[in-house]
């Protein structure tokens, strides 16, 4: 696994548990990125992808209704909540990497930490996100 997807892992991981049990988001971080042993530019990558999904969340998560009304974001399941926060940090906020890579990175997440229904679920949404983005 390359430096960048064990960054965005570890980002997902702590923004789920800052969610989940609200936990201090830098002593998470600093923990998790300890137990990693990354190289700074995939540090920094992480830090940069928490504090930008932390920043923006009331803004994303207002995206998230808007693009999956049918599933109010409160009510997704945690996992899935955390993942379409950080793709949609990528594709529509930090635009450094190109949104089918963002997608294709939080379909993968979506497999294996998510349920059953999570990739075609993150899918589906981040399709929708795109293609009003690029309008």
């Amino acid at each position: 696994m390359g430096a960048r997807r064990r960054a965005r892992t570890i980002a997902l991981q702590a923004l789920f548990e800052v969610d989940a049990v609200a936990h201090d988001v830098e002593e998470t971080l600093g923990r998790l990125l300890a137990e990693a042993s990354l190289p700074d530019e995939g540090e920094s990558f992480a830090r940069e992808l928490v504090s930008g999904v932390l920043t923006n969340k009331e803004r994303i998560d207002n995206m998230i209704q808007t693009y999956a009304p049918a599933w109010p974001v409160a009510q997704l399941a945690t996992i899935d909540r955390n993942i379409l926060r950080l793709a949609i940090f990528e594709i529509l906020l930090d635009n450094k990497v190109p949104v089918k890579a963002a997608i294709n990175e939080a379909v993968e997440l979506a497999k294996t930490f998510g349920s059953d229904n999570s990739p075609k679920f993150i899918n589906g949404v981040l399709g929708t996100v795109s293609a009003q983005a690029n309008r």
